[in-house]
């Protein structure tokens, strides 16, 4: 039996449609998480709120408060680039947090901790490779991320051409680098909300298949995983 705790930025009401009943709500603080059963498995899915300092307090707290073997993140993000069309899936190879940037005092690239060799910041290669074994339509993708919700075509197309990034979200940064930190091993499951022409209005409008196919990819995935 593994623990896998899920972390749910702005899709929680699609989370709780999908899984029902919980066995237990849990309150700690403004926090709630809801306890379910996932075949063999126990899930603790806690809603973290928009913005990597949101989804870094909630990863480290499932860590340390439920101790868990896996954490997984699904949502919806924006298109970089035209593969990238509304309702296409991916899951996360690597992340670049381009809003941290050290660079004048370190002399190192935009958005580089120093602790690892590039700005690209891993997700957990063992996992990736497994989900996509499973789920062979997902293509592995880099995510630029950021607390920044991009709607403009140029501004997409600059993330793109800046970092070869694919895809563009609010959450992966806080989520990776603290699991990497805990040495706790992540799944990103991605669906495209909003595409490279596309803006807050498509957004709007698609938010909740899109979520809905995110969380069903996801799912069929961690019942395998």
């Amino acid at each position: 039996m593994k623990k896998i705790g899920m972390i749910v930025a702005v899709e929680i009401e699609v989370a709780l449609k999908k899984y029902g009943k919980s066995i237990k709500k849990l309150e700690f603080g403004a926090y709630s998480v809801y306890q379910y059963k996932l075949g063999e498995n126990d899930l603790f899915v806690i809603h973290s709120g928009v913005g990597e300092i949101a989804a870094a307090i909630a990863t480290q707290f499932l860590i340390l408060k439920f101790d868990v073997d896996l954490i997984v993140n699904f949502g919806i993000v924006g298109g970089l680039t035209q593969e990238m069309a509304v309702l296409k899936t991916c899951i996360v190879e690597s992340v670049i947090h381009y809003d941290f940037d050290t660079s004048e005092a370190d002399g190192c690239a935009v958005g580089r901790y120093l602790e690892y060799p590039s700005a690209y910041i891993p997700t957990t290669k063992e996992i990736v490779d497994k989900a996509v074994e499973i789920e062979p339509s997902l293509r592995k993708v880099i995510c630029a991320s950021a607390d920044k919700f991009i709607s403009r075509k140029e501004k997409k197309e600059e993330l793109h051409n800046m970092y070869n990034a694919d895809i563009c979200e609010m959450e992966a940064a806080g989520i990776v680098l603290t699991c990497n930190k805990n040495k706790i091993p992540c799944l990103l499951i991605k669906t495209i909300s909003d595409s490279i022409t596309g803006g807050a209005t498509e957004f709007k409008n698609v938010f909740d298949e899109s979520a809905r196919i995110c969380l069903e990819i996801t799912n069929s995935i961690l019942k395998d995983i």
